[in-house]
């Protein structure tokens, strides 16, 4: 199994900026894709970016490119989110997630970001 914890999270005015960590334990190589989610009340979980280790890929929903960046630390089993330039519409519980084979199989327990 993998345990995923995410930190961060907080209160920011609108085009501030916060950087999310998630620390990954247990079974985990690196080598599987990350992702970082939303979720707002009475919305559905969103992606907002992801990353593909095998190809060195990351990808970005439109909402947020040019101003979240997704980066790893392997050294640490870390994943950051980068977020500048916060919008309201960023308020939202954020997950990360680890995918195994076809589905994001295991998730963390989320950290609150909201921005006034």
């Amino acid at each position: 199994d993998v345990q995923l914890v995410e930190s961060g999270g907080g209160s920011v005015r609108t085009g501030g900026s916060l950087r999310l960590s998630c620390a990954a334990s247990g079974a985990t190589d690196g080598r599987h894709c990350m992702a970082w989610f939303r979720q707002s009340p009475g919305e559905e979980r969103e992606g907002v970016a992801a990353i593909d280790p095998a190809y060195n890929r990351t990808y970005y929903a439109d909402s947020v490119k040019g101003r979240f960046t997704i980066s790893p630390d392997n050294a640490k089993n870390t994943l950051y989110l980068q977020m500048n330039s916060l919008k309201t519409e960023g308020t939202a519980v954020y997950y990360c997630a680890t995918r195994i084979s076809d589905s994001y199989k295991y998730w963390g327990q989320g950290t609150q970001v909201t921005v006034s």
